[in-house]
């Protein structure tokens, strides 16, 4: 399959999908897309903003993974003296792959202080997951990742620990048994298909 990667980080959510797939990863930080090449020497990697490549090139992938930014939306918001608008892209791309994507996708982010706006298809551990395949239940072992050290989420999540900004690239990491858990589900099911109502973005499913 090609597989877009977006906001990939070090690649945590990639970390065990090994290399029969064709991966472009999509990251904005030059200094964090080199950590991830350097860890996947095989996939392509592309420096520029994964909210407007996905806008202009979801046709082209069979499987597209999205990890939009989530500290607008975390319940961290709560401690924030300073407050700040929620970032939407989370929900426009669900959105727009929901409206528009004939391939396969999953879009992962925190749970968040406020009611959900579409609800996820499931949460696994500390993340919601919108999709259009069927994402199987998964138990996982939670751990305050805002607490560990750099050493206790490296041992967590089976990840070397990072060359640069160690404690908080780990922090961002998606854990690769649940990546490889959402991509067996993709690989394993069909799309499900939409019937939208008129006037309405989102119909009832069949």
């Amino acid at each position: 399959m090609k597989i877009l990667n977006l906001y990939a980080g070090i690649g945590g959510n990639r970390k065990l999908w090994g290399d029969e797939h064709q991966v472009t990863a999509v990251e904005i930080n030059s200094d964090i897309a080199s950590e991830y090449k350097y860890r996947h020497p095989n996939d392509e990697v592309i420096q520029t903003d994964s909210h407007q490549f996905l806008l202009h090139n979801y046709q082209d992938y069979d499987f597209i993974w999205s990890s939009p930014p989530c500290p607008s939306h975390s319940r961290l918001c709560f401690s924030q003296k300073e407050k700040r608008y929620a970032e939407m892209s989370l929900y426009q791309q669900i959105i727009l792959l929901k409206s528009w994507s004939k391939g396969l996708w999953a879009i992962e982010n925190v749970v968040p202080y406020y009611e959900y706006l579409i609800q996820p298809s499931i949460i696994i551990g500390r993340h919601p997951y919108w999709s259009n395949f069927k994402i199987e239940p998964l138990e996982v072992k939670n751990i305050d990742v805002s607490r560990s050290t750099k050493e206790e989420l490296s041992e967590y999540l089976g990840i070397p620990i990072p060359r640069i900004n160690a404690g908080e690239l780990l922090r961002n990491c998606v854990e690769p048994k649940v990546g490889l858990h959402i991509l067996n589900c993709a690989l394993g099911k069909k799309v499900i298909k939409k019937e939208y109502e008129q006037n309405s973005l989102f119909g009832e499913q069949i």
